[in-house]
């Protein structure tokens, strides 16, 4: 998995430069413990597949078994929210392909619930403390 350093980087689009970075949190359906093995392998992949189409950059993620820590450098054009919601419908639609079982285990994958906090360039172990 390659995600960027955590160091300020601004990142600049035909009239824009920016560094807008966000600690997202979300969680499973019940906060069922579902995101484990290769389930959650995957969910990662699929995170960094969608970057450059949705406009964030990953700057360090981690995979629980009842949720998910995402830092993201997200384009203000697009915005924060409108970046999770493609990201959280994505998986959802892709895990539920790929890993039927988790039809079975809850009705949705995701909660509509999320936590969203800008923050200054750290590294997600700062953001926790």
């Amino acid at each position: 998995m390659e995600i960027k350093n955590t160091a300020k980087e601004y990142r600049s689009d035909k009239h824009l430069v920016f560094s807008c970075q966000y600690h997202v949190i979300f969680c499973p359906k019940y906060r069922r413990n579902v995101l484990v093995g290769e389930i959650g392998q995957r969910l990662k992949e699929l995170i960094l597949e969608k970057q450059e189409e949705y406009g964030h950059v990953v700057l360090d993620m981690e995979v629980m078994p009842d949720h998910v820590h995402l830092l993201l450098d997200v384009n203000p054009k697009v915005g924060i929210y409108r970046v999770v919601s493609k990201i959280k419908g994505y998986t959802s639609n892709q895990l539920r392909k790929e890993f039927p079982s988790l039809k079975k285990k809850i009705p949705t994958l995701w909660t509509l619930s999320r936590f969203i906090a800008s923050v200054s360039s750290v590294t997600l172990d700062v953001v926790k403390q």
